[in-house]
């Protein structure tokens, strides 16, 4: 039996509340159920640019500013759990560098982060222009 679904949204070092949580939750389970996945439990945590910074210097041994992190916790393929990071000022940059209002882009970078819990990489060129084109599938199809 598969196991119930739990999408959880957090803030860290950042003041933020994420509007329409019932029909997001939806969504990313739409989205998990799409890519013939089954939703563990998966947080959303939105924080500051430093806050992901320390996490990616920490645990990537990376030192850049990034949008977005994703920790997988899960040993069964067939369900999808772990944390997403997302920095709420990376985002907002974005925005305004792609011209896309803010919530397209956080809904973006929030089906990057699931993608990528599915199994999904975004290393290569092929691997970005697959991702791109998932996650356009996925905002559009949903309406979101």
């Amino acid at each position: 039996m598969a196991p119930k679904p739990v999408i959880r949204f957090f803030s860290e070092d950042v003041p933020f509340r994420l509007k329409g949580k019932t029909k997001i939750r939806q969504w990313i389970h739409e989205v998990i159920l799409h890519e013939k996945k089954n939703a563990g439990i998966i947080n959303f945590i939105f924080c500051t640019d430093d806050y992901l910074l320390q996490l990616n210097e920490t645990f990537l041994k990376h030192d850049n500013y990034t949008d977005i992190l994703t920790f997988p916790d899960t040993e069964d393929p067939a369900v999808i759990a772990g944390d997403i990071f997302i920095s709420i000022p990376r985002v907002t940059d974005n925005a305004a560098t792609f011209e896309q209002p803010f919530e397209q882009e956080l809904y973006r970078v929030m089906v990057h982060g699931v993608l990528h819990l599915i199994g999904y990489k975004d290393k290569t060129k092929a691997e970005r222009i697959r991702m791109t084109a998932k996650e356009d599938e996925f905002l559009v199809m949903h309406d979101i």
